[in-house]
């Protein structure tokens, strides 16, 4: 399967963000040119609905000449009171704590990262269910969090060796899903 992520959004350094919904900035369009050059043929598009997901999305889709298919599942991680505000002005007690256990600990109103596993998850295995297209030839364009889950999840990747690399802005990266019983 093969997974982008977004290109690289429209938002000053340092600020908190995940399921706040913003444009591209103006390398993204350099970004999107060269991931259709890229990106091998494709029988399948799935998305996040975030705006930075879909203007990659749509692009690939009129190269097929698919329909793209929207997926909520597919949101980053949401940064629940924190999202849009400044790293540098959420209250550095509350910081510390989630980062004890990101893996555990939710924002305030937001989500931990075990519950972004879940629907990823989820939504990966309901992609793969669907035997009707080649699982090589199918694409998803998500966030970072998305991708790691997967590379977790199909690769054995531990959480931190996960989070020790960054996807890399509208590159296609492919991961091959584990052998399906069949």
């Amino acid at each position: 399967m093969i997974f982008l992520r977004h290109p690289t959004p429209d938002i000053p350094q340092g600020i908190c963000y995940g399921r706040l919904d913003m444009d591209i900035a103006d390398i993204g369009h350099q970004q999107i040119q060269q991931a259709l050059i890229d990106t091998p043929p494709l029988t399948r598009i799935i998305a996040s609905p975030a705006l930075r997901c879909r203007k990659l999305a749509v692009q690939l889709a009129e190269r097929e000449n698919l329909e793209l298919t929207l997926d909520e599942r597919l949101w980053e991680m949401h940064m629940g009171d924190w999202e849009g505000l400044a790293w540098k002005d959420i209250d550095r007690k509350a910081s510390q704590l989630w980062l004890q256990d990101t893996h555990n600990n939710s924002t305030p109103n937001g989500e931990c990262f075990r519950q972004v596993q879940g629907r990823v998850n989820q939504c990966i295995e309901d992609i793969l269910s669907d035997t009707s297209h080649a699982h090589s030839q199918t694409a998803v364009i998500c966030h970072a969090s998305p991708i790691r889950v997967t590379q977790m999840t199909w690769t054995g990747l531990s959480f931190e060796q996960a989070f020790a690399m960054s996807p890399p802005y509208a590159t296609p990266i492919s991961i091959d899903p584990p052998e399906i019983s069949k």
